[in-house]
């Protein structure tokens, strides 16, 4: 019953998901067997507690990952200035963008993003689902904490009036 109220609920917020966007997307990443990232109750995801508490998963970086990639690019939107700009930051450092209140702190890198029941990992070391931990601070408060997506940003994205982030892809050694 369990996995099955759990796929409704993903398959529900890929279908809203779908509904407020006109220009094309991407198809949504493929739904692991135990969980999806963005869902309700789990963390990183900025979406409202299910009223359970959260599955703690431990994140499991691969040796080949952590000698292979050494930052990201992350693309930060001023939107009362309409425009954006890309930043490549260290792995695991924090990162003051320039001309605003905002600091960008920045975990880990997964190129093949993976979750299970209690486990956060890649896959391989090939950039299949590029995503990377991040927080996001404005004026030392935080306002985001999670994994952005390269290639689906509309999975769990940071919700802002005056910033968007995104990530844009690793950077390897």
């Amino acid at each position: 019953m369990k996995k099955f109220t759990l796929l409704v609920a993903v398959l529900m917020m890929v279908a809203f998901a779908g509904v407020g966007c006109k220009k094309k997307q991407p198809p949504p990443p493929p739904v692991p067997a135990q969980g999806a990232p963005g869902q309700p109750g789990m963390p990183g995801a900025p979406h409202g507690e299910t009223g359970a508490p959260p599955v703690e998963k431990k994140i499991v970086v691969p040796d080949d990952v952590k000698a292979g990639w050494k930052a990201v690019k992350v693309e930060v939107e001023f939107k009362e200035k309409k425009s954006k700009k890309a930043f490549t930051i260290p792995l695991n450092s924090e990162f003051k963008v320039p001309d605003s209140d905002l600091t960008l702190k920045v975990g880990n890198f997964l190129p093949h993003f993976s979750m299970t029941g209690d486990q956060i990992t890649s896959n391989s070391n090939n950039p299949e689902n590029p995503a990377a931990q991040l927080e996001v601070f404005q004026g030392g408060k935080e306002i985001f904490h999670g994994w952005l997506f390269s290639k689906y940003p509309a999975v769990h994205p940071l919700t802002h009036d005056k910033y968007g982030v995104a990530l844009l892809e690793g950077v390897k050694k």
